[in-house]
This record gives C-alpha cells, structure tokens and sequence, in this order.
C-alpha cells in the first residue's frame, strides 16, 4: 500500500493540460439565494488556486445539504457566484453546469481550457451518489484525468464522489484542506500537547461518543454543555425536566463519569424556558423544573468553564478542542455562553495556545461571537468526518486514496 500523494508531490509540469476532478465541500448556508457563509468555500482556494496556476483545468463537484431528487431549492448556483466572486481578484473563470451528468455537461467539461474552472450541480441531485453507484462512479471519473479529495467532511461516507470514482483514478491526491485536517486531528487524536482541554456542546452525544473514548484518557479537563449536558446530568442523578436527553447512552455517560469524574465538568446552572422561542427565561441551579427544558448553561457555569480554559492553558502552552455550541444559541436570549466561550478561545490562541475547534455549528457560533477563523488555530470543515476521526474509525475516502 502506497502513502497518500500530495499536490506537491508531482512535478509543477505534470498538471499542465490535465483535467482535475477535485470533490470539494462548498455544502455551505444559502439564505434567499445567496451563501450566508463562505469559510468552506474559501478552505478549497488553496488547491484550486495551486492548480491553475500550473495549467490544469478544473472540474468541482459538491453536494449542497440533502435534496430529494432535482429539488433547484438545493442548486449550487448561488454557490457558482460566491466562487466568481472570491475568484475574480485572481482573474480565474468560472462556468456552472447545470447538472453534473449528461452530453451538455461532457461538452462544457471538454471545451475548458488550461487554468478555467467548472462547478457542476449538485451531486446529490442523483441517488446513485449516495448508493455509490457504479455506473454513476464511472461516468464522474470519465471527466478527468486526475482525482483530488478536498472535502474532509464527507470522507467518513462510501459515495461515488468519494469513493466509488476514486478506484478508476490513476493518480489520487489529497488537497492542502484535507491535509491540513489530517495532520491537525491526527496529533489531536496521538498526541495532544499538554494541558489538553476538551469542549464539548451540541445537540448528539452519540456523535460524539467514538471521540470522547478516545480523547478523555487524554484530556487534562473535559467541559460539557450544550444539550449534550443533560445526558451526563441525568445519568448523574440531576433531574433535568424536559431537556432534551439521549437515553441511550445514560449507561456509557455513568460509568464515564465515574471512571473521569476528576476531569469531566458539567453545568452548575440553566437558562431555562418553555420552548427554544421563548422571549424570556429562568435561572436555575442544578435541578431543572419538570415542565421546562434547558437552552443555554448559566453564568456561574460561563464562569467556571472560562476558568478552567485559561487555568489550564495559562502558559501559553497545550492544546484546547471545541465541538458544540452551549446553548441554542440561534435565539439571541441563549447565546451568551457560547459567545463567551468562542471568544475564551480566540484569547487562549493570541496568548500561544493551540486551539481546534470542529463543527458546522460551531463554525457559526464563532460568527455570532465576532470570532473569525483567524483567531483559532485550526477550524476543521467536517463535524461528523472529524469526530469519526478523532475515534479512529473508518474513512474511506481517505483511506482509498493510499491505494495508488
């Protein structure tokens, strides 16, 4: 088995004249037409840029969220004119094919010249994406000469983009996006640089499991807030009213407590309401009431975990994790945590501290805080994709590219 190629393996005059399939992530929030969040867009300019600078031309296939069928609510038109647009200062063309399949998107692929760039629609838009089809997977790896994957966070799924194309490739590569990724989560996942700080927020704590076994022998100090809290809290014998629980793993979240009760820390109080809508909440301390659920962590809880943030890493020195938000922090009365915490984190990065944090949701949370990704070390594209890696499960859309 041979070790993954990079883009800098291969001799700059190697791409020139070549056609380069790279599957790209630009899975990205479009609102009223237009992308409300470019940053994935933005992590693939490397590798396109790189490319054409050496004479290749550039076929960019993505999915955008999860359509059924043709749905054009799911086009990535919108996408095509925010890539236009990030492009045009580096005088780069840029054509959209108004399907990924077909005689007229074959046609718009074999008239590009040396440096253009085509986006094709939505993979999803297909079935046979998902299914990994075969027939499907040959005709995607019809249209180049080269294969690149530069979306991590779809290389932990067997789809024909990721993976069924890639076997009929000659040469596979991986992007500088998912290189980056790789060597970042790897040393998070082997080897995290002392004192280790682990946070951990969102909705699915079985997402978040796989990871967690691996990180919490590691960790110095875990937090846990979000919703993923009140599985811990309950399994800890907090009453929790109607906040939302995964009874499923009150099993593993009991004896994670016991075996780590000396580094997991859980919240003290709530921001507690009727409903993710409401317009007013209640604080309170350790019990929630039967009737209501909690949305945000209170600030004693903002308080301590700041502390213990900044109490770990006060030298400058280690590593701090974040994957989840705090609270439901899309309602403006629940954010105040998680902007907290974001902002926690961007102070820990300017004092020398190596901070990752992971997530879609997570990624936007730092918007709402006024956080950039600059402020961090690392912000990795795939919330699932990394917390299957920092588990050391399978991924096979990384996996099938050392097969060269």
């Amino acid at each position: 088995m041979t070790p993954i190629k990079s883009l800098t393996d291969y001799e700059d005059s190697f791409y020139l004249n070549k056609k380069v399939f790279i599957r790209v992530d630009f899975n990205v929030k479009v609102k009223d037409g237009f992308v409300s969040e470019d940053y994935r867009i933005r992590s693939a300019m490397s590798t396109i840029e790189y490319l054409v600078k050496r004479g290749a031309r550039i076929i960019l296939a993505s999915h955008l969220d999860r359509p059924k069928g043709k749905d054009m609510r799911y086009s990535l038109l919108p996408v095509s004119a925010k890539l236009s647009e990030i492009l045009s200062p580096f005088n780069i063309p840029v054509s959209f094919s108004c399907d990924c399949m077909g005689i007229e998107t074959l046609s718009k692929i074999n008239s590009l010249n040396n440096g253009d760039v085509i986006l094709l629609e939505n993979l999803r838009f297909y079935p046979e994406e998902e299914n990994n089809d075969e027939e499907f997977s040959k005709k995607l790896a019809s249209y180049a000469d080269i294969y690149v994957n530069d979306a991590f966070s779809t290389s932990h799924r067997k789809h024909s983009s990721t993976y069924g194309a890639v076997k009929y490739f000659n040469t596979k590569i991986v992007g500088f996006n998912v290189a980056k990724e790789i060597e970042y989560l790897s040393s998070l996942r082997e080897n995290p640089s002392k004192p280790f700080t682990v946070v951990v927020g969102g909705v699915k704590i079985k997402d978040k499991i796989g990871a967690l076994n691996n990180l919490l022998p590691k960790a110095t100090k875990v937090l846990i807030g979000g919703a993923a809290s009140y599985t811990f809290l309950k399994a800890n014998g907090i009453s929790v009213g109607d906040s939302l629980v995964d009874d499923h793993y009150l099993s593993w979240a009991s004896k994670a407590l016991d075996k780590y009760s000396e580094k997991i820390i859980l919240p003290v109080d709530h921001k507690v309401a009727l409903s993710e809508n409401s317009t007013e909440y209640q604080l309170v301390r350790n019990h929630i009431p039967k009737n209501m659920k909690g949305f945000d962590i209170g600030e004693a809880t903002v308080h301590k975990f700041i502390h213990e943030i900044h109490n770990n890493n006060n030298t400058g020195l280690g590593t701090i994790f974040w994957n989840g938000p705090m609270g439901f922090f899309e309602n403006e009365l629940f954010s105040h945590s998680t902007k907290s915490i974001a902002m926690s984190m961007a102070l820990a990065f300017w004092r020398g501290v190596k901070t990752l944090v992971g997530g879609g949701d997570t990624l936007e949370a730092m918007k709402v805080a006024g956080v950039s990704e600059k402020e961090v070390t690392h912000v990795s594209t795939g919330g699932g994709a990394s917390l299957r890696f920092l588990a050391g499960d399978e991924m096979p859309g990384i996996d099938i590219l050392k097969n060269g």
